[in-house]
């Protein structure tokens, strides 16, 4: 049902009364961008719903920023930010849904009641640095952070309006010329650099609003905005009034050079000592010493409250304090989220609902094969002596009740997947792993298949000890070297075929494929391997043959329109298959049932520049390179979801839930049947080398865990029914 309208002649005459199924009952404030309603769940929760004016709605441009300002405020809600309870950004009228939190912005704080005392300085950076550290672990750079977008709730300061936030890796890039933010807040970088801006910028902006809160006014001072650009870049800053033992940390975050920055852990180790309350009976004091707004916690006194305590512990800089231990961070994070949101727009209103009881509990889910006693786990594959040059990466598979992993400088280790002992460790004593990413070992035949980093040699090891049982040079096929069940297929360069059997490196069978010039071939599971290449029509047809890898024989043949590639097979032996148009974008879904000779295709509502595919029972599942993941059925579109991980890893599907790795190691979880992000770990960047990763390493499923394998050499594990509770 398209939205109802108000009538009359005053601007309100084009807000509308639903936004998706929620009736707005009146407004909160507006803003540049939109309009901030009230609204009513329908257990009765009090939401704050941003609508978006109509204006944009039309601009593909806007659009395509809200999807991933919703996207972003979906991965950093919680104790420091917004919890997202629905949203549309495709409707006519895309919009938000936040719950309903009282408390004043920091802008109106300070300009209703002057600079704060120094106390309420260092318990206000304490509680901001460590909502950037949870933004920036969630892979977002907030870009926009200002006394107007952070507001002071009951249990601390919440950071909100990520509207032009992004991700480190985002493909959605700042147009030139353009200037992104408010000046007196914005990092040099972000003038100078616009594309360049990274979480460093968010530390410059923190030590601004640290400022303005202690003064007043902000470190660059003018009221013209190019005389505030120019002492940005330029200038030292003015810190006359804020207190003598935060200036050399505020200096500090104010560099000039992102680099010279401190993070917001060393933040959180060098603040001064900030007592919990310098008034009397537990309240807070404003800015002239008086009774008024509401305490800001202090990071120890949150530790206290969100403590973090399950191995491994989460990664700090050097300096950083060492956290409190306690019970789980992320529960201990859900149960204050629940307490506390908040929704922002432009320079509108911002509000929150304090209610504990509100939200409803975590859904229950069973106990899968990783068993309750079981606990995450996390380890390195790359020997200590990789070079700073090199990607130390891991790439895993699974097989014989073992993890199997090659990293550069290693051909292959051996991972206990019930604590993460690494078993074996078998070095690259070839000296072939040069700075590139090595492929995942196979195990095919009972054995463990390495393929060195040049192609050039397949080495089959005992998954006991690790030793060599037998090696092939493959260098003449140019890295066309595929497995097949228990197979390995040879691709020569005239298209002849050489089968061997996996366990002894015998020969199966030699000969050419019918119809199949140089053929790709692609296995999905224990069932046929199939091969494809174009038909040499030149029409944009492509050859699809079903191939007995045991036996070499022919199962069946297809001519398909379109330049295919396979993407698995389902239940029932059909093929799924990706279309992809003169561009390389994928711009359809085909699926073929060889029983019924039955070809269908779903054509994409827009061509995607997908990074990975994969097919899972019904549905296809593509994950394009600006994030967007898509799931296709038989006849239609299901579902898109906005995941902010722009050129992620290759997507792993189970049944129920699809999982793939971000650049910076995060794990994510994303439940196929809703099309919603279930949950993430933490980024894992502490080590990792400088070398350019050209593929992300692909997570593992198996046995009730999931297997993380982060561009820093971890490889880690997790369950695989809690991801809300993942770190």
């Amino acid at each position: 049902m398209p939205p109802l309208r108000a009538t009359g002649t005053g601007p309100e005459a084009e807000d509308p009364v639903y936004a998706g199924q929620y009736r707005l009952d009146g407004r909160l404030g507006s803003g540049g961008m939109g309009v901030v309603h009230l609204a009513r769940s329908a257990s009765g929760l009090r939401l704050a719903v941003k609508v978006v004016h109509a204006e944009y709605a039309v601009d593909p441009e806007f659009r395509a920023r809200f999807r991933q300002e919703v996207a972003a405020a979906r991965l950093v809600s919680g104790a420091f930010t917004a919890p997202v309870v629905d949203a549309d950004p495709d409707a006519g009228r895309p919009w938000m849904a936040t719950l309903y939190i009282p408390g004043p912005t920091l802008s109106k704080r300070v300009k209703r009641n002057g600079p704060m005392a120094a106390d309420e300085v260092r318990r206000l950076a304490a509680g901001l640095a460590e909502a950037l550290r949870d933004i920036h672990r969630a892979g977002v750079v907030h870009r926009d952070l200002k006394p107007s977008n952070v507001l002071l709730a009951e249990d601390g300061p919440k950071v909100i309006d990520f509207g032009i936030s992004r991700p480190y890796d985002s493909e959605l890039r700042t147009e030139t010329g353009k200037l992104i933010g408010t000046p007196p807040f914005m990092a040099p970088e972000q003038f100078q650099r616009p594309r360049e801006v990274g979480p460093a910028a968010d530390v410059f902006a923190l030590a601004s609003l640290l400022v303005h809160a202690a003064t007043g006014r902000g470190p660059f001072e003018s009221e013209s905005p190019y005389i505030v650009a120019y002492q940005v870049v330029h200038n030292e800053p003015d810190l006359a009034g804020v207190p003598d033992d935060l200036v050399p940390l505020i200096r500090a975050c104010l560099a000039k050079d992102p680099a010279e920055r401190p993070t917001p852990d060393a933040i959180m180790a060098r603040l001064p000592h900030a007592p919990h309350d310098s008034c009397d009976g537990g309240e807070s004091c404003d800015g002239r010493g008086g009774r008024g707004g509401p305490p800001v916690p202090s990071a120890v006194s949150r530790d206290a409250v969100a403590t973090r305590a399950r191995v491994p512990a989460p990664r700090a800089d050097p300096g950083a304090a060492a956290p409190a231990r306690g019970v789980p961070r992320r529960r201990a994070r859900w149960l204050v989220a629940a307490a506390v949101a908040a929704v922002a727009l432009g320079a509108g209103g911002y509000w929150a609902l304090s209610r504990a009881d509100a939200l409803d509990p975590p859904p229950r889910v069973e106990p899968t094969a990783a068993g309750a006693e079981w606990q995450p786990w996390e380890t390195s594959v790359p020997a200590d002596a990789a070079g700073e040059g090199t990607v130390r990466a891991g790439f895993c598979a699974y097989g014989k009740a073992a993890l199997y992993c090659s990293a550069a400088g290693v051909q292959a280790a051996r991972i206990d997947p019930a604590d993460g002992k690494v078993v074996w460790r078998k070095p690259d004593t070839a000296g072939r792993g040069g700075t590139g990413a090595p492929a995942a070992p196979v195990v095919s035949g009972g054995l463990v298949h390495v393929l060195s980093p040049d192609g050039g040699l397949l080495t089959a090891l005992d998954p006991a000890s690790g030793d060599p049982r037998w090696t092939r040079h493959v260098a003449g096929y140019a890295g066309r070297v595929y497995h097949a069940g228990d197979t390995v297929l040879l691709v020569a360069g005239d298209g002849t075929v050489t089968a061997i059997d996996g366990a002894t490196n015998k020969e199966r069978w030699h000969h050419a494929v019918p119809g199949q010039r140089r053929p790709v071939f692609s296995s999905f599971g224990n069932g046929p391997v199939y091969a494809v290449s174009p038909d040499g029509s030149g029409r944009h047809r492509t050859q699809v043959l079903a191939l007995d890898p045991v036996r070499g024989t022919s199962l069946w043949q297809r001519t398909v329109d379109g330049d295919l590639t396979p993407v698995g097979a389902g239940p029932g032996g059909e093929l799924w298959l990706t279309a992809a148009d003169t561009d390389n974008r994928v711009s359809a879904v085909v699926r073929y049932d060889p029983a019924a000779r039955r070809e269908t295709r779903v054509r994409l509502s827009a061509p995607l520049n997908a990074a990975s595919s994969v097919a899972r029972g019904d549905a296809v599942y593509l994950l394009s390179t600006d994030g967007g993941l898509t799931a296709v059925g038989a006849d239609r579109q299901l579902w898109r979801l906005d995941t902010a991980v722009a050129n992620g890893s290759p997507l792993v599907a189970t049944d129920k839930r699809l999982y793939f790795s971000a650049a910076d190691g995060r794990l994510l979880a994303v439940d196929t049947v809703r099309g919603a992000l279930l949950g993430q770990t933490s980024p894992r960047l502490t080590r990792a080398g400088r070398g350019y990763l050209e593929l992300l390493p692909a997570p593992v499923a198996a046995e009730g865990k999931v297997f993380g394998a982060a561009p820093d050499g971890t490889v880690f594990a997790v369950s695989d029914h809690d991801p809300y509770r993942w770190r």
